[in-house]
């Protein structure tokens, strides 16, 4: 078993002039280099998932929804993975329905998987994030609890929609220690799911 982690960062809206993108750009940026760990970015622009209506739940049957091609690459994506960061708007005290219905498509790709969060909006998505950490509990992973929380997204980008320079740099001290947190359970998640 090789040390390196895969770790897959989540685009996780699909909207014109979003700004996870920006955010999920920047995020990358900063940790794609960190030692022991390959960081690929999934923007579910790229899954064009339709709404959740299998017969089947897929912790009932692995194979739900796998007769979409956009559904079976996206639980293969998944399960290479060793751990999660997931870049998430906040939408009414909550996150993005193509986020959760990304979430509810896959069953045991997400178990035993640790997942962080970078969230924003004008309480800095911190809504969004508790009711992701327990779907996410609920799909056997395990939430790490250190976050980013940016504040008031629409005052980071210029009238043209593209981000300030430096607009997100006071956030990179707690998006590094986020990562550590994150692979510190991956490693050890993964040797765990190893044993097994």
């Amino acid at each position: 078993m090789s040390d390196d982690l895969n770790i897959k960062l989540i685009v996780g809206s699909t909207r014109p002039n979003r700004f996870s993108e920006h955010a999920a750009a920047w995020l990358h940026g900063v940790l794609k280099d960190t030692p022991g760990a390959e960081l690929e970015l999934l923007d579910l622009r790229d899954y064009a998932l339709p709404f959740y209506e299998e017969p089947a739940s897929p912790a009932s049957d692995e194979k739900a929804g796998h007769d979409k091609e956009a559904v079976r690459r996206w639980s293969e994506k998944i399960s290479e993975a060793d751990g999660f960061v997931v870049v998430a708007p906040e939408y009414n005290r909550g996150y993005s329905a193509v986020l959760k219905n990304a979430f509810d498509y896959v069953w045991y790709p997400w178990n035993r998987k640790p997942i962080a969060f970078l969230s924003y909006g004008n309480t800095g998505g911190a809504r969004a994030v508790e009711q992701m950490r327990l779907v996410s509990i609920e799909l056997e992973m395990v939430p790490i609890r250190r976050s980013v929380h940016v504040m008031e997204p629409w005052n980071l980008r210029d009238d043209g929609g593209v981000l300030k320079a430096g607009a997100l740099d006071a956030y990179e001290k707690s998006a590094r220690a986020m990562y550590e947190d994150l692979l510190w359970h991956a490693r050890a998640l993964k040797h765990a799911r190893a044993a097994k």
